[in-house]
């Protein structure tokens, strides 16, 4: 088998899409699964649509996902250009091919492919009028996740446009053939595309390459493609978001591919090693932010602790870990790493750690006024923990000071654990109490005491 090569050549027009960085992923993986070479090629004809920053926004996300392309822009290459700006004397030199070889003609200053068979007339309904159409012979692709596809063109098709600018059926085709692409990788929306392309190989001379068209990426709601102002559908927000590149690219991979063995969550390596088309879904596939997020989650807790802390400093604000030791910091981050699902929500659940100035929930005080003698336990724990020596203040003893407590009043250690959290957090939710104590320190946790008793005796 001679070397594989794919391509993905996207059009630079603005925010790079969760389903482009899916169709670039799956041409990546089967090339590093198969030993081959992964070519970035840019589509940017459209001039007054396709800008460089929309380019080094992709480029960027590509990076980010660990999509390093073998050649393509600032990779270099000897097939190149890469940019189709850059291609058209190759594109003229295979036009005057076609031209030479009779399979073209002029029509209202646009240049026509002429396909090859029976021709005859058909009223069209829609255009309002009889319109020529041939009887061309079925081009059949043999798609590696479709099968076999019959497809046959009705009418010529238009090659070059009345401007003198060749057409993306013509490019892309010449592209592919002379940058010796093997295996076409594209969405299932292109299939309709292909019997065009294959007539032109063939008019080439040249045998098309396989082609794998793979599924669409829905809505979260199953109806209708997802487009750019869905939820979750930019790449761009994701690497705003702080999510971790190899969860979003593990769930990309997920997205009409699946490794028959029920596993998700897989180093990139056991990925590249089982990825195949045989694993590739013709049904197409609803794309779920809450799944992502989820992933992202476990791939946060995966994380070495000093990792994590490293990642959290990124989304924290400045005078939260300027102030504090790095030992500190991550001890805070230990607590919090397993309930974490996105990094930039870290700043409203770890605020107290790192400041006296923290909202009260409301609702939490409200429930704690209604118990039954909120400011005795408040001072009776209080008491209790100033009896704790600071070297030994330490989850084991400031569980034994609740003990203690509970015992004199004849209740359990539990009942003080609402209004202390509420006390030292504003909140009614967080890391495992004790723990939070102990890493908030002796003098932090009676200070709050302190302002909770005056707070509630004002």
């Amino acid at each position: 088998m001679s070397e594989v090569r794919v391509r993905f050549a996207p059009s630079p027009t603005g925010q790079f899409h969760v389903g482009s960085a899916r169709t670039a992923l799956f041409n990546w993986l089967y090339a590093r699964h198969t030993g081959g070479k992964f070519v970035l090629r840019v589509e940017d004809t459209d001039q007054q649509r396709n800008t460089p920053d929309a380019l080094q926004a992709l480029m960027d996300g590509m990076r980010w996902l660990g999509l390093d392309w073998d050649e393509g822009p600032e990779a270099g290459g000897e097939v190149g250009p890469y940019f189709q700006s850059d291609r058209g004397a190759i594109y003229q030199e295979y036009i005057e091919k076609l031209k030479a070889s009779g399979r073209t003609y002029e029509k209202e200053g646009a240049l026509y492919f002429r396909l090859e068979g029976e021709r005859y007339t058909e009223f069209d309904s829609h255009l309002g009028q009889e319109v020529e159409k041939v009887k061309a012979a079925p081009q059949i692709i043999d798609d590696m996740i479709r099968g076999k596809v019959e497809r046959a063109e009705e009418r010529d098709f238009v090659i070059v446009r009345s401007s003198g600018d060749p057409v993306f059926h013509l490019v892309n085709v010449v592209d592919d053939l002379t940058m010796g692409i093997t295996h076409v990788i594209r969405g299932e929306d292109h299939l309709s595309n292909t019997s065009k392309h294959c007539e032109l190989f063939h008019a080439l001379g040249a045998e098309p390459p396989r082609f794998a068209h793979i599924p669409l990426i829905l809505k979260s709601t199953g109806k209708g493609k997802m487009s750019k102002r869905d939820e979750g559908a930019l790449i761009e927000q994701y690497i705003a978001e702080h999510f971790v590149p190899d969860a979003v690219r593990n769930y990309l991979c997920l997205l009409g591919w699946s490794p028959k063995n029920d596993r998700e969550i897989m180093p990139i390596n056991e990925i590249i090693r089982n990825f195949d088309f045989g694993g590739v879904s013709q049904s197409n596939a609803k794309f779920d932010h809450e799944k992502l997020t989820h992933m992202n989650a476990e791939y946060l807790k995966s994380l070495p602790i000093e990792a994590f802390a490293e990642k959290a400093a990124q989304v924290l604000p400045a005078q939260m870990v300027n102030d504090v030791y790095p030992e500190y910091l991550t001890d805070v981050m230990g607590l919090v790493q397993a309930k974490v699902n996105r990094l930039t929500d870290l700043p409203s659940l770890v605020g107290y750690f790192f400041s006296d100035s923290f909202e009260n929930d409301p609702k939490v005080g409200e429930k704690l006024a209604k118990k039954s003698d909120p400011i005795v336990k408040a001072k009776d724990i209080r008491a209790g923990f100033a009896l704790i020596e600071d070297p030994n203040w330490s989850v084991e003893a400031l569980e034994q000071a609740c003990v203690s407590c509970a015992d004199a009043a004849g209740g359990k250690k539990f009942d003080y654990f609402p209004m202390l959290r509420y006390a030292v957090s504003g909140s009614g939710g967080g890391p495992d109490l004790l723990p939070m104590l102990k890493v908030l320190g002796k003098n932090r946790v009676l200070d709050r005491l302190d302002t909770y008793i005056g707070g509630v005796n004002s």
